[in-house]
């Protein structure tokens, strides 16, 4: 029971892990691979660690000494599903353009649309064309995550909203961006001078 200990104890400290990670550090205990599933079976019996998807866990403790962070949900985001960055909403509220209350991570991927409902969040994936999958950052810092730059962010939620811009001109963008309540103005004046040429490019 030491060894289960020992073994929970380290996975305490990641800030998430798979089973390969598990067997790994269970090997360097001496533990065999059926041990190591058994042990992983009752950590999340008992609640010590949890599911953020197939094969990717993190523990109870470390998720709850990092809850508030939002460094950490965004990081999570970005694990949960790669390749992808955060935008939308969350991304616009990052950046200080809207104050409008966010209850789910939205994140851009050009792999399939998903959705993820866990104890960490609720985190959701919107599928875009490769070619429209650019214009975002590494923030680096406790916990590092790629996230849209501001023009991004704000194109990506049009991009979904209006269904690829569909029936949308030129003219109705800003009333758009009004109607969101998104402070356009707070941005900076060469990321929106970006987004009226994404915008431009794609209504061409």
């Amino acid at each position: 029971m030491k060894s289960k200990k020992n073994l929970l104890e380290q996975l305490k400290l990641l800030p998430h892990f798979g089973k390969n990670t598990v067997r790994q550090l269970g090997k360097q205990l001496g533990l065999k691979d059926v041990t190591i599933n058994t042990y992983i079976s009752r950590f999340l019996k008992y609640n010590e660690i949890f599911q953020l998807k197939k094969g990717l866990y993190v523990s109870v403790d470390f998720f709850d000494k990092n809850r508030d962070d939002i460094s950490y949900s965004f990081y999570l985001a970005n694990i949960i599903r790669t390749p992808s960055y955060v935008s939308s909403w969350a991304a616009l509220q990052y950046h200080n353009l809207t104050t409008e209350a966010i209850h789910s991570i939205t994140s851009v991927t050009p792999k399939s649309t998903r959705n993820y409902q866990v104890k960490a969040g609720s985190f959701s994936y919107q599928s875009i064309k490769k070619d429209f999958f650019l214009d975002f950052t590494l923030e680096k810092g406790k916990f590092d995550f790629f996230i849209a730059c501001p023009s991004k962010a704000l194109f990506d939620l049009l991009y979904f909203k209006t269904h690829q811009f569909r029936g949308i001109t030129f003219e109705k963008i800003n009333t758009l961006v009004e109607e969101l309540r998104i402070d356009i103005d707070e941005m900076d004046k060469k990321e929106r001078a970006k987004f009226h040429t994404m915008i431009k490019k794609i209504l061409s």
